[in-house]
């Protein structure tokens, strides 16, 4: 399949990493393999055919403990897409799972160091993301 948007850039717009106390670091050391990963996909209309897209990534204790870290980051991928897309069904493909695709695997990269920066060492995302599964789970 040819390839009918290019990615121009892509950027950290938003980024948070919060630990309130030591107690709390520790506590969360021990529980942050519980943790879940979410993923939030929107896009905003620019000029020139330029699509920005959002990806949130967040990454916390779906628990309810007092305790708790989190971590999110919102990065921004400037998208053009050619001028024969005119279907709506093709460019939400397009935004939701090709763009995805392309732009996921460093995004993933760049969020696990910053965790493991932050010093939660040995934190991965094992379960890889299935953006087709997504795409077509929300259409029906």
């Amino acid at each position: 399949m040819r390839k009918n948007f290019k990615i121009i850039l892509n950027y950290i717009k938003d980024l948070s990493i919060e630990t309130p106390d030591a107690e709390t670091f520790i506590f969360v050391k021990d529980k942050i393999s519980k943790y879940q990963l979410s993923i939030d996909i929107k896009s905003k209309a620019l000029k020139n055919k330029m699509i920005e897209v959002s990806t949130k990534l967040t990454f916390k204790d779906k628990d309810n403990n007092d305790k708790k870290s989190f971590f999110e980051i919102d990065y921004a991928s400037i998208v053009q897409v050619e001028e024969s897309v005119k279907d709506k069904n093709q460019l939400e493909k397009i935004l939701l799972c090709e763009v995805q695709k392309e732009m996921y695997p460093k995004l993933e990269s760049i969020f696990v160091k910053l965790i493991n920066d932050a010093g939660f060492s040995g934190v991965k995302f094992d379960k890889k993301v299935d953006f087709e599964k997504l795409y077509n789970d929300r259409l029906n």
